[in-house]
């Protein structure tokens, strides 16, 4: 899982504009004009609104018994009923909220390791270089769902913030080569020698001098990984190793599995779950596909 598609290919061609000034006005012309961006975003958006808006209009709790058991969608069951008698709808809303902080928090997470190593390696190059690129080697050549399946399955207690550290930890990796090959480019510029040569302290040239002029390419980082670990997540969580004392998306996928919701013909408890991670995930991989075509001028379509 630690594999993210599409994440080598934002490591390769031009590096795209930074955004400012004059530049800033032409990428917000092109942002506008740009199908898959508009597309992309406003799925992401609306999904979203529905995570963080969504649980106010609900009157109970998700794993709440509520209703009939098994009952079909109906105007006061949006999606049914589970064979328990849980709201689906309930399920589904609050299941949409812990997509977006896994998304969030283990993508950030892998994003915050990933550029402060990559910017770095990249910048201090040497010896630096050549440990933390090895470190990156070594983490990313390992199988991330092995380890996180052994170090999930073994914790007393799972929770959406320590899984998503954990997907974190594993998947920072691609991220660091991605940054890294970009400051190396940008760390011989004479804009940064002149800093340098100022006396400048490293970490100030890297986030003033350096960050700034890849910010647009760090935005479509994040993106990339909070794919991957809403994909990543899921996986866990539809093997039972999803939060112990909470609601998910891939933990309604194993629960319907679980209690053969398929034979039993309940489509309603399967099929929403499973749509709308296919529907985040792959919104989130045509905005940055959007993304790209706006920031990189050889992409943009006129």
């Amino acid at each position: 899982m630690s594999n993210i598609p599409g994440a080598t290919g934002v490591e390769t061609g031009a590096a795209p504009e930074p955004i400012g000034g004059r530049k800033g006005s032409d990428t917000l012309h092109f942002a506008r004009r740009n199908p898959k961006l508009i597309i992309g975003l406003g799925i992401v958006v609306a999904f979203l609104l529905l995570g963080i808006i969504g649980p106010f209009f609900i009157d109970h709790g998700p794993n709440q018994y509520i209703g009939p058991q098994s009952q079909k969608p109906s105007g006061e069951h949006w999606l049914g009923t589970t064979t328990f008698g849980q709201d689906i709808w309930a399920q589904f809303v609050y299941g949409v909220r812990a997509t977006f902080l896994i998304g969030f928090f283990g993508g950030g997470v892998a994003f915050l390791l990933g550029t402060a190593i990559g910017f770095f390696a990249g910048y201090k190059g040497g010896l630096v270089d050549e440990v933390l690129n090895m470190l990156t080697n070594v983490v990313l050549v390992l199988p991330a769902l092995v380890v996180l399946i052994i170090a999930v399955a073994y914790l007393d207690a799972r929770g959406l913030f320590i899984q998503a550290v954990f997907i974190g930890l594993t998947t920072w990796p691609w991220a660091a080569r991605a940054v890294r090959s970009q400051t190396l480019s940008l760390a011989t510029r004479e804009y940064v020698d002149l800093a340098r040569l100022s006396g400048r302290r490293t970490w100030r040239i890297i986030t003033t001098e350096v960050a700034p002029n890849m910010s647009s390419y760090l935005v479509m980082s994040f993106i990339l990984l909070f794919g991957g670990a809403v994909l990543t997540a899921a996986g866990l969580d539809f093997i039972g190793l999803g939060p112990s004392d909470g609601v998910s998306l891939g933990l309604m996928l194993q629960n319907s599995v679980e209690w053969s919701a398929l034979q039993l013909g309940m489509w309603w408890w399967f099929v929403p779950p499973g749509l709308a991670i296919t529907t985040i995930v792959g919104a989130m991989y045509i905005l940055n596909v959007g993304l790209d075509e706006v920031f990189n001028p050889k992409l943009r379509e006129l």
